[in-house]
């Protein structure tokens, strides 16, 4: 029997040896767990043998058990990268679609060509599904949705009106050409440019040539400017007008026009609906001394927009950030715990999934429910720790040379026996 004995001891340090080497394996991989070999004695007995003279018959590898202590925090500075600290899982679908559900402690994010947010194994985050507000409207595991993020936001509105407010120069001279040019600089005074849009949400660039057509006089105070328009190189013309003349009177007050000019419908370029335009000078445009100066400038267009940043804030919400200035919520991410997380099944890569072991997975938000804070810019990396890694590997090794001796010292015996005439 002690040939098996000494066998068991020489198997149990060699999966003790083969378990620290994995752990030493995956030092610098991300989200990585490290396990632990437990084992236990081997007794045969029975009622009719003393209890004084058992002789044990070995050990047993009992389990090999998953330490989920807290890993190594590495600040990255991608907002995708979230960590967790302290207790949970991230929950993650191999499809977007699919209905199972694994766990991962790896944060390390990343999108994908079809804008799902996805681990460094193409597993879909999940978060929970939020309102407008980003009030969490939907709760539970058959609940939770693919981070998914939308490549526009807003409904595109064509510009309709144009206000701008300014002051005129009251000393600015008549150019020196006397027909209009916007290629010429000769034949206008000043330019004002203003981003319109049209039905598509395209931008546009409206451009207003301001023209000093009269100076005032002793007989006639008054002083009139002609203002030509044009949304790329495309005349605007109100009532067949090819100008708009604003007339101040002798105290620089804006006299007319008093209402907005409606130009006459047109088709901006690259579009294939009319489009009808509005321009207003308001009563606070003004003729003084002072130099040109635009004092406000605003459409009533928006354009479709863009998205351009991603963030996570503390409590896990999402939300993405467009160029038209709306900050949208997209959900709020999930994290997962379970009653005994030793008990769930490795599925490599940084991945579990759920088992009967485990228990119940418990679905929340971060910081509530038992489970830990998320940071975003941090990635967690292995809780291998190296020199005790190192230590126990020093240590299996001298367990399994001893029962190695054990095994020949046996082995001698039993010779000695077999040679004794």
């Amino acid at each position: 029997m002690s040939f098996y004995t000494s066998l068991s001891g020489l198997q149990a340090s060699q999966k003790e040896m083969s378990t620290i080497s994995h752990n030493l394996a995956n030092v610098a991989t991300d989200g990585f767990k490290k396990s632990r070999t437990e084992f236990a004695d081997v007794i045969a007995s029975s009622v009719s043998v003393n209890p004084t003279s058992v002789v044990g018959s070995g050990v047993v590898t009992k389990a090999i058990r998953q330490q989920f202590g807290q890993g190594t925090l590495i600040q990255t500075g991608s907002t995708l990268d979230l960590a967790i600290s302290g207790d949970g899982f991230f929950a993650v679908k191999p499809d977007a679609d699919g209905s199972k559900v694994n766990f991962t402690r790896n944060g390390s994010m990343l999108i994908d060509n079809e804008r799902f947010v996805v681990d460094s194994n193409g597993n879909n985050l999940q978060v929970y599904p939020v309102d407008g507000s980003g009030a969490v409207v939907a709760a539970g595991i058959d609940s939770l949705i693919s981070l998914r993020l939308p490549q526009t936001s807003g409904t595109p509105t064509p510009t309709s009106n144009v206000a701008l407010s300014v002051n005129l120069n009251s000393g600015a001279s008549i150019p020196s050409a006397t027909t209009f040019d916007r290629f010429n600089p000769a034949s206008y005074n000043q330019s004002i440019q203003t981003t319109v849009y049209d039905g598509n949400g395209s931008p546009l660039t409206m451009t207003s040539y301001l023209v000093r057509q009269t100076a005032p006089t002793v007989a006639e105070p008054t002083s009139d400017w002609a203002v030509y328009s044009f949304v790329g190189d495309q005349p605007l013309a109100a009532g067949g007008a090819a100008a708009v003349t604003l007339t101040f009177d002798d105290t620089g007050a804006l006299t007319t026009p008093t209402t907005p000019t409606l130009f006459d419908p047109f088709t901006p370029s690259g579009s294939n609906s009319e489009q009808q335009l509005g321009l207003d000078f308001g009563i606070d445009t003004t003729l003084t001394a002072a130099p040109f100066v635009v004092n406000s400038r605003s459409q009533d267009g928006a354009a479709i927009g863009q998205i351009e940043s991603v963030s996570v804030d503390g409590e896990g919400m999402v939300f993405a950030s467009f160029s038209n200035g709306d900050n949208t919520a997209l959900g709020k991410v999930a994290l997962a715990n379970f009653a005994n997380p030793s008990g769930l099944r490795q599925l490599g890569n940084g991945t579990w999934s759920a088992t009967g072991l485990a228990g119940d997975v418990v679905l929340g938000e971060a910081n509530q429910s038992g489970l830990g804070g998320l940071m975003s810019g941090i990635i967690e990396g292995s809780n291998v720790d190296i020199t005790e890694e190192l230590v126990a590997l020093i240590a299996a090794q001298r367990n399994f040379q001893a029962n190695a001796k054990a095994l020949d010292t046996s082995s001698q015996i039993s010779q000695t026996i077999f040679n004794i005439n």
